[in-house]
């Protein structure tokens, strides 16, 4: 398919996962052991029914934002894949022109089951995602853009298999085209083929071609450290792996990640805020100020706000960032317009109910948005009050 040129161009293009949720409104009292009976009918509420996966909650956040964005994703030519598609046209008809429809597949769809008392139950079909490969992205699309991002190739079998052989082909092809490249994780399963999948591998393979890359600090440890997440897991209980982080965790694993070959690695840390160091001047996009994004290590602490619901706040967290970058932010100002948009996003129950457009999240920013603690007792951190930011000892420059 050849790109018509007289359409406006994206600013950046959101591939990969992409599902349909299903949320049954469960009574109340309702017990797992009800859901799972025997001949029982379980009388529900109306379900909530919208769009999931990074394409849907970064792509369509980014949209929201105000910038010009195309999503390449992959649905059946089922029910839930109109209901996909439908369900993107209406925040613009635009967004699914990228969209591949596979016939005689399956689409993704998910069943959300939150039961009172106990974290949320999902039942995942991965659908079509698991058939997507470098062969359904449109290369004559994607050029014309200025940053790419993929999202979730854990949860997409074809992006792990083989080495990731299929990933490291689609990131070098848009690369290669001169396009800023972008990824995200998940956390995958460790009990399932993404969570036994030789990821140091895969990363030393694909990271070369990925300039920008966006997991979590604990999706980066489970992937590449499983000894050690395990061992903190246990130490942090029920207050989790990121209570027991240091700062010389984050320091470490990043180094490992640039070491890998990318230019940039953000570690999303949840309530923590958002970390991030650079490579040298020599590895950073040439579209890129390298006199301010080379050599950093910076850590900046989250906005306060008033918590409704987190889903979809690292995909919305992805998308402040990508704003930022888009409109040539500084990484403090990106890494600011990140955990910004990700503190939006919380103020609202679903993916994409809080969030604004990027002129309103700068004047709130603006407005003397009151933050977090972020308490950084290392050796080498200190604190710039003025920009709300840590600086780190692998830090190069003073912050710009």
């Amino acid at each position: 398919m050849t790109a018509d040129s007289s359409k406006p161009k994206p600013d950046v293009i959101v591939a990969g996962h992409i599902c349909l949720d299903i949320i049954p409104v469960l009574p109340k009292g309702t017990n797992c052991r009800e859901l799972l009976l025997p001949g029982r009918l379980l009388q529900l509420g109306p379900a909530l029914v919208s769009t999931g996966g990074p394409v849907s909650n970064t792509g369509l956040a980014l949209h929201k934002l105000g910038v010009p964005t195309q999503l390449m994703a992959k649905v059946g030519d089922d029910v839930f894949g109109n209901a996909i598609l439908d369900l993107v046209r209406r925040h613009d008809a635009a967004l699914v022109e990228g969209m591949k429809v596979a016939a005689g597949e399956s689409s993704s769809y998910s069943v959300v089951l939150t039961v009172p008392g106990i974290d949320r139950i999902l039942l995942h079909c991965p659908g079509c995602n698991d058939t997507f490969s470098a062969d359904d992205v449109d290369y004559d699309i994607a050029s014309r853009a200025r940053v790419f991002h993929f999202g979730y190739p854990p949860m997409m079998k074809q992006m792990y298999q083989q080495n990731g052989e299929e990933l490291v082909r689609m990131m070098r092809r848009v690369k290669t085209g001169g396009v800023v490249t972008s990824v995200d994780m998940v956390m995958p399963d460790p009990d399932t083929d993404a969570g036994r999948a030789d990821w140091t591998a895969i990363l030393k393979q694909a990271l070369p071609w990925v300039d920008l890359f966006l997991p979590s600090i604990e999706e980066m440890l489970l992937m590449l450290e499983r000894d050690l997440f395990d061992q903190l897991a246990m130490r942090g209980g029920a207050d989790g792996v990121l209570s027991v982080l240091a700062p010389q965790h984050f320091s470490t694993m990043a180094e490992r990640l640039l070491e890998m070959g990318s230019a940039v690695v953000a570690l999303k840390a949840g309530h923590r805020g958002l970390y991030l160091r650079s490579a040298g001047p020599e590895r950073i996009p040439p579209t890129f100020d390298s006199s301010v994004w080379a050599k950093r290590e910076l850590w900046v602490p989250c906005f306060k706000s008033n918590v409704v619901g987190t889903t979809g706040s690292g995909d919305a967290t992805i998308a402040g960032f990508l704003a930022g970058v888009l409109h040539d932010l500084g990484p403090v100002e990106a890494m600011t317009g990140a955990v910004a948009t990700g503190a939006c996003n919380v103020e609202a129950a679903d993916a994409l109910g809080g969030i604004i457009p990027w002129s309103q999240v700068q004047e709130r920013i603006a407005r003397g948005w009151e933050r977090l603690p972020l308490d950084i007792n290392a050796e080498g951190w200190r604190f710039d009050a003025r920009r709300d930011v840590w600086i780190g000892p692998k830090d190069g420059m003073a912050v710009n």
